[in-house]
């Protein structure tokens, strides 16, 4: 496809967003593959305790991403995302001061409770803009520009962390607040007019997520996929530690790691969309997750770089296919004026995986050694990929009975 017709394809806005995710992404994959590194060596605890860093941060994020979706419903989009960065930017800046526990867990509970309002509010407006049909090549793209972030990111920060970890925590800091300048700039409100939807009362307050649970195939799987997505957390936030404690690679070194992860998502996301949107999503959302307890299974039987390479490679090859089928999905079921809420329910699958997983692994390796990790990680991925199948079946079952 020519890149004129490309650019053609979607509306500007649609754009601006594409191009502000690419440096949100940048920015924040500067810090948080190398943060539980940051925190080992300026605090010294067992790594289950460092992990509750996380943990902290992950409860305040899932808390706020109740009111993060009510209040982009409530309240627009636009506004809510730019505090959201501000704030971010603000908690990535008082990192560089960060030399206590209980300073770094005032900035968790900063970051934790900003972060969500411009992740749900990108999600909300990207589907208030794009047609349903388009939907899902629209976030299969989207995850490109993120994983052009991912790729460039964690090898800027690793090299800026060699330096500095100041200087990588301004850097974050200064994408982030490039991002909200961008959209007070260049952004126009996408919130649905309430007229196009007189007969559904929204509430602000997380009472009006209520609704959501009539939605009972929606409810099995966002428990299912969030169960799932603990693993996930496990490869991105323990693995550059376990990698480095156990095996001695670098920061430097491993920022290649998550490149490659990058890199796979910006050649090869748009060949697997084509390919996975000829099915029912439930089954490549399926498909996805075994991927990645595959992936993290084989992280056990890693002893260097390449090991922890080859993993990566699997469980991204479970990223192309799960996540810009899962988004579609989720949006596509969303009413009009509660796609904040969808989208902030969908987004809790990872405040709820960096909450859950840094400690149950760390517990797990503190307990049975660090191996251990990886292989409660497949047990994990493996059931979740067992209830998603499950799921999929009575779907198709109910279906061929409604016909």
């Amino acid at each position: 496809m020519k890149l004129k017709t490309l650019l053609a394809q979607y509306p500007r806005q649609f754009w601006l967003l594409y191009l502000g995710v690419f440096i949100a992404m940048a920015a924040g994959t500067m810090i948080w593959p190398l943060m539980l590194v940051y925190v080992s060596k300026r605090l010294s605890m067992p790594l289950a305790q460092g992990a509750s860093l996380i943990t902290i941060n992950s409860i305040a994020s899932v808390t706020f991403t109740f009111w993060a979706g009510s209040l982009t419903d409530k309240f627009g989009r636009k506004w809510i995302m730019v505090f959201g960065l501000v704030v971010n930017a603000m908690g990535y800046i008082f990192l560089i001061w960060a030399n206590t526990y209980a300073y770094f867990a005032a900035i968790m509970l900063i970051t934790g409770f900003s972060n969500p309002l411009f992740r749900v509010g990108v999600d909300a407006m990207l589907t208030d803009i794009i047609p349903e049909g388009q939907r899902i090549e629209a976030f299969a793209l989207t995850r490109m520009a993120k994983n052009v972030g991912v790729s460039i990111g964690p090898a800027l920060g690793g090299i800026l962390a060699g330096i500095s970890y100041s200087i990588s925590y301004l850097s974050a800091a200064g994408g982030m607040l490039i991002f909200a300048l961008m959209l007070t700039l260049g952004a126009k409100e996408t919130l649905p007019a309430k007229a196009e939807t007189p007969t559904l009362a929204i509430s602000p307050l997380p009472r009006g997520y209520l609704e959501m649970l009539k939605d009972k195939e929606f409810v099995a799987m966002i428990a299912l996929y969030s169960f799932g997505w603990i693993i996930v957390a496990m490869i991105w936030l323990l693995m550059p530690v376990y990698a480095n404690q156990q095996y001695g690679i670098s920061e430097s070194q491993y920022g290649l790691i998550p490149t490659v992860n990058g890199l796979m998502v910006i050649f090869l996301q748009v060949l697997v969309t084509k390919r996975t949107k000829h099915f029912r999503p439930l089954t490549m959302i399926t498909l996805g997750m075994f991927l990645y307890a595959i992936g993290t299974g084989t992280v056990a039987f890693a002893t260097g770089f390449w090991g922890f390479m080859l993993s990566i490679i699997i469980v991204t090859l479970g990223e192309l296919i799960i996540v810009p089928t899962s988004s579609a999905y989720v949006a596509n079921r969303a009413h009009p004026q509660m796609r904040g809420r969808y989208m902030g329910i969908y987004n809790l699958a990872w405040s709820f995986a960096r909450g859950v997983g840094p400690v149950l692994g760390g517990w797990i390796g503190d307990t049975l050694g660090a191996t251990s990790i990886w292989y409660g990680g497949f047990i994990i991925g493996t059931l979740s990929s067992l209830g998603l199948l499950l799921l999929t079946m009575a779907t198709r079952r109910r279906k061929a009975l409604t016909v």
